[in-house]
């Protein structure tokens, strides 16, 4: 029978800890930063006590960044500001929003996170045709996995208060566009909902 998994993207201390070198998720000085950690981590905590797969998905770079292809704002960004080195703490998954020993991790280094890695492979062993996607940037990361779920036939609902963007009307556009190809849901909705 097909189910369900949680996709958790990009919970990392680049992006969500006020010291990340990355702002694009997060402002600096963001008054919701503690209110997305919360709900993250009450859906972390849903999923895991529903029997739920939590595949938490991490971006990450060779030191030097000799596997960055900065082709575009968002990558020349990274390489100039020396971030998401894998094994640094920028690259390192937040406190208590990480996986748990036995779950899933997915490292890539593209926007999408289904893009060059075996993402949709380790979703299709487990029978998995609906996904719960959540994490930061709403405009960047979220968005594009979100589409090409739907593209790839998943049914997607994002958790919208589980997910940032540097720029709270990018954040709510976004969520809008989504609203196209995916259900966009607050946490709680969704802890309320029957999961397969």
């Amino acid at each position: 029978m097909a189910r369900t998994a949680l996709l958790a993207l990009h919970y990392q201390n680049e992006v969500l800890h006020p010291e990340g070198r990355i702002k694009v998720g997060m402002a600096e000085k963001s008054d919701i930063r503690e209110r997305v950690k919360e709900r993250a981590s009450a859906l972390l905590a849903f999923a895991r006590g529903a029997g739920i797969p939590v595949i938490s998905v991490r971006i990450a770079f060779q030191p030097g960044h000799t596997d960055v292809i900065q082709n575009c704002t968002i990558f020349r960004n990274v390489v100039k500001n020396g971030a998401m080195i894998d094994g640094s703490w920028g690259a390192e998954f937040h406190d208590g929003l990480g996986p748990l020993p036995g779950e899933t991790v997915v490292r890539h280094t593209r926007v999408n996170a289904f893009f060059g890695t075996d993402l949709d492979a380790i979703l299709r062993l487990q029978d998995v045709d609906q996904l719960v996607v959540a994490g930061i940037a709403t405009n960047s990361v979220v968005s594009t996995t979100v589409a090409h779920a739907a593209d790839a036939g998943y049914q997607v609902t994002v958790a919208e208060d589980a997910c940032s963007s540097g720029n709270p009307d990018l954040h709510r556009a976004c969520m809008e566009n989504m609203k196209l190809v995916a259900d966009v849901l607050s946490v709680d909705d969704i802890t309320h909902r029957q999961w397969r």
